[in-house]
């Protein structure tokens, strides 16, 4: 029997799944109305978490944060049998997962973070990708289940909390990626560009296809044979910033200008532009 804590979009949909198959599964959320909804589906929904908790061998998790995983177990604990495996899906932090990985180890049960690029559609349909890191064997007890739950399972070896480094850094590519198309947006407004027009560009030219060539450049150290020199792309940082001036407003332009004036400072003003990752090594 399985037990699964936390019925956002993702638990909910993750539990939805595990009864489609057959799993016999106890539920539970703060809010006791939103576990409730689950016994429709063939879960038996719980308020109390360490009834829920009891006689399951595997206890999964999607909570909010670091705290609220360890506060939530932390109250399920006198209900987990001994050699219980916790598997959480949460985002946290990295080391909040080794942390956890150490105490409950310690209290002989198990814990592997497994958290995941997946919306509520790719629970449900058990697609996207999840990652993990940590005990070998551990995880290769449970790549059967895991790999059941998503559309593809990664596995980024032996280091405990991997797992959760690698989640935070896709995470911040999504935040950039986001709030770059924001100012996208932004700029096509100040320069009476439709929205369409932009569909229209980007089904043509897709800057996605860049992005493996261009991580490769930014990390190789060389940036001495320019394919744009940062002088002229700040040039055109400039015109971006000059055209949106009283008409809009931009979020990351302003921040990358300054990025780029300071290497500029430095003599690198004739290099690639991805000169302003050479700090990074």
């Amino acid at each position: 029997m399985k037990a699964f804590l936390g019925m956002g979009l993702l638990g909910s949909n993750f539990s939805k799944a595990m009864l489609k198959k057959g799993e016999k599964l106890h539920v539970w959320n703060r809010t006791a109305s939103k576990a409730k909804e689950l016994e429709q589906d063939g879960a038996k929904a719980f308020d109390d978490v360490i009834q829920a908790v009891k006689g399951a061998d595997k206890i999964h998790l999607t909570l909010k944060d670091d705290a609220s995983v360890n506060e939530v177990l932390d109250a399920a604990s006198p209900g987990f049998s001994p050699g219980a495996i916790i598997v959480d899906h949460t985002t946290t932090s990295k080391e909040g997962a080794i942390q956890r990985t150490a105490k409950w180890k310690q209290k002989g049960v198990y814990y592997q973070h497994a958290p995941v690029f997946m919306g509520p559609v790719n629970a449900l349909e058990g697609s996207g990708f999840m990652l993990v890191s940590g005990n070998e064997e551990l995880i290769q007890k449970l790549q059967p289940e895991l790999s059941k739950m998503t559309g593809r399972l990664l596995h980024f070896g032996s280091e405990v909390g991997k797992a959760a480094a690698m989640k935070l850094v896709g995470n911040a590519f999504l935040v950039c990626f986001t709030a770059g198309i924001r100012d996208t947006i932004s700029l096509s407004k100040a320069l009476n560009v439709p929205v369409a027009d932009l569909f229209s560009l980007f089904d043509v030219w897709n800057p996605g296809n860049m992005l493996q060539a261009r991580l490769k450049r930014m990390t190789s150290g060389d940036y001495t044979i320019p394919s744009w020199e940062l002088n002229m792309a700040r040039k055109d940082t400039g015109l971006f910033i000059d055209a949106a001036n009283g008409k809009t407003d931009l979020a990351v332009i302003p921040s990358i200008a300054v990025l780029m004036d300071e290497w500029i400072e430095k003599g690198y003003g004739n290099n690639d532009w991805t000169v302003i990752a050479k700090d990074l090594g």
